[in-house]
């Protein structure tokens, strides 16, 4: 039976979640046919080798290793062109995310018509003040900035069409931006709210300084491209006129 659902999982030094994450996920989906991709985006710890291990015990895992690390929007990328199911989730790796949430969230894109994100809405932070204080204010400036109306934009919880992703126009830091993204090419975002949970093992490869002074640079890449599109209003096929003679 073919997969219905991939679920894309990108990671960087995250050996000792690899494992447990699986078995998860495996849980989760157990009615759904699905496959799952994990990207290593150019780990220097054990993760390539726990992917080996957990490929050789969970039959629909399979994994692509970037030679030099290129960023989570690339490692999403690489996920995505690799599935073959027709609908994509996206989870980060570190275990935060609850893969019990998926299931819903499949069915809630699957009753949207038209083009739809699925983007999930940590309600309960299990982060640091100091993190849910970035995030609060990242969320504000782009929901101000973009119109993208999400109050969870940097949740790594989100489901779509693989072939609506592959639409959308691809950089750096894309997956913070997959609302506005969506926005622009003509489709909805719906927000749920999905449960999250503290890190338990590993330790997280953003800073905070890094990603604002980044992501400042990103926000007025993606005002640009808003800016620069005018989404056609298409009134239906056209009468051919009929020829004379």
């Amino acid at each position: 039976m073919s997969a219905k659902l991939a679920v894309v999982v990108p990671v960087r030094n995250e050996a000792p979640n690899i494992a447990p994450l699986v078995l998860e996920i495996e849980a989760a989906l157990a009615a759904i046919p699905h496959e799952i991709v994990y990207v290593d985006d150019g780990s220097t710890d054990a993760t390539a080798d726990e992917l080996r291990a957990a490929a050789a015990r969970a039959a629909p895992l399979r994994f692509l290793r970037h030679r030099r690390s290129c960023g989570q929007s690339a490692a999403i990328l690489t996920g995505v062109r690799a599935a073959t199911a027709p609908w994509i989730a996206t989870l980060d790796g570190d275990g935060q995310n609850d893969p019990s949430d998926i299931p819903a969230l499949l069915a809630r894109a699957e009753a949207e018509p038209g083009l739809a994100l699925i983007a999930g809405h940590r309600v309960r932070r299990r982060d640091s003040a100091i993190k849910r204080l970035t995030s609060r204010v990242a969320n504000g400036l782009r929901a101000r900035l973009l119109g993208d109306a999400t109050p969870d934009t940097g949740c790594g919880l989100k489901i779509f069409r693989r072939d609506a992703f592959l639409a959308l126009p691809a950089f750096d830091h894309m997956h913070r931006f997959l609302p506005a993204l969506f926005l622009r090419a003509g489709g909805r975002v719906i927000s749920v709210p999905v449960n999250h949970r503290p890190r338990l093992r590993g330790a997280s490869n953003y800073g905070t300084l890094d990603r604002a002074l980044v992501g400042i640079v990103d926000l007025l890449g993606v005002m640009w491209l808003q800016r620069r599109w005018r989404r056609p209003e298409i009134e239906g096929p056209l009468a051919i006129p009929e020829q004379s003679g």
